[in-house]
């Protein structure tokens, strides 16, 4: 029996200390590991690797959030004859004295051993963007990423709308390019962007953070060591980027999670991947893959029109297995691989 209950208190860490939807959280089995045998250890477990975990309390879900949690584990240890647990009221105690923030703290556990902790907003639309949240299609980019290190060592990375970056942070950390650039064009999503980027140990290459200027800047390095790649933190803008600052980012692979939600915005892409396409002189073209959340099929189905008008070739990478380091996975998100 212990085995089992142990795995159950791991089953709950994973998700809670992302911060995903409650409703996705193992409670039925937990209730009937307590039917089975009333013990509050197994609580005290789950407490200690999910509210009172290290990381938890380094950087903590919202107030909301964890006051939730705790509400709904009381509610399972006071169904049961279980003996009461202090350390479970005095947790719920001192999160109800907090006062609610418009940040949050997210932390991903990935299945390397490798930790993704990031600063998001609470709310879905910030600022007047959408980029200071984490999406699910960043979820599953970094996920097939993982499975696939050998398509970014020891090369140049270029993403395009990194929002908050977790996508481009679980890469560097596990999948050692040699230069990751992180671009978006909002101010306040290039700033909590810098801002996560240095939370996990990376340093964005001075002088370069929010602009594209020279061509020098996407150079390699000779001998540049791939466990702690380059960084960059670039402001780009599809609309008015160049041809001549695309060329000098000197991009092997190109990633997208979650861009093609706006027709609008398909149109502006489509044309920045042109460029990409048209400014590579005599290098070889860059390998792109976008992933998509399909939140509404007329959209999805627009940008594979306009891609096929635009003359761009576009295969879908087969669905990979069920995101590990997540539980609670949707299972409409895809990836193209885009030939320019």
């Amino acid at each position: 029996m212990a085995e089992p209950r142990a795995g159950l208190a791991l089953r709950f860490q994973r998700p809670f200390l992302a911060a995903r939807p409650l409703r996705s959280l193992p409670w039925p089995e937990l209730e009937e590991s307590l039917r089975t045998a009333p013990d509050s250890a197994l609580l005290a477990d789950i407490l200690h690797k999910t509210i009172l975990h290290p990381l938890c309390v380094k950087y903590p879900p919202s107030v909301k959030y964890r006051r939730c949690f705790l509400t709904e584990l009381i509610k399972k240890l006071e169904s049961t004859a279980a003996e009461p647990l202090d350390e479970l009221y005095e947790a719920l105690a001192d999160v109800l004295k907090e006062e609610e923030s418009t940040h949050c703290y997210k932390n991903y556990l990935l299945p390397t051993g490798d930790c993704v902790s990031l600063s998001e907003s609470t709310a879905l639309i910030s600022g007047g963007t959408t980029g200071l949240v984490t999406w699910e299609a960043a979820l599953h980019l970094a996920h097939w990423a993982l499975q696939n290190p050998g398509l970014f060592r020891d090369r140049t990375v270029l993403e395009l709308g990194s929002g908050i970056g977790f996508t481009g942070i679980a890469i560097c950390k596990t999948c050692q390019p040699r230069t990751f650039i992180f671009s978006d064009c909002h101010h306040r999503v290039l700033r909590q962007l810098e801002e996560n980027i240095r939370l996990n140990g990376f340093i964005p290459e001075p002088d370069i953070t929010c602009s594209i200027q020279t061509e020098s800047q996407g150079q390699e390095v000779e001998g540049e060591s791939c466990q702690n790649p380059k960084v960059i933190v670039a402001e780009l803008d599809w609309g008015s980027v160049t041809e001549k600052q695309l060329l000098g980012l000197r991009a092997d692979v190109v990633i997208a999670a979650d861009v093609v939600y706006d027709p609008e915005i398909i149109l502006v892409f489509i044309g920045m991947l042109q460029k990409l396409s048209t400014s590579r002189a005599d290098r070889k073209a860059p390998e792109v893959f976008i992933a998509s959340t399909i939140r509404n099929p007329d959209t999805y189905q627009l940008f594979q029109a306009e891609l096929d008008k635009a003359g761009i070739r576009w295969q879908m990478i087969p669905a990979h297995s069920s995101c590990n380091f997540l539980y609670d996975v949707q299972p409409d998100v895809t990836i193209l691989q885009l030939f320019i």
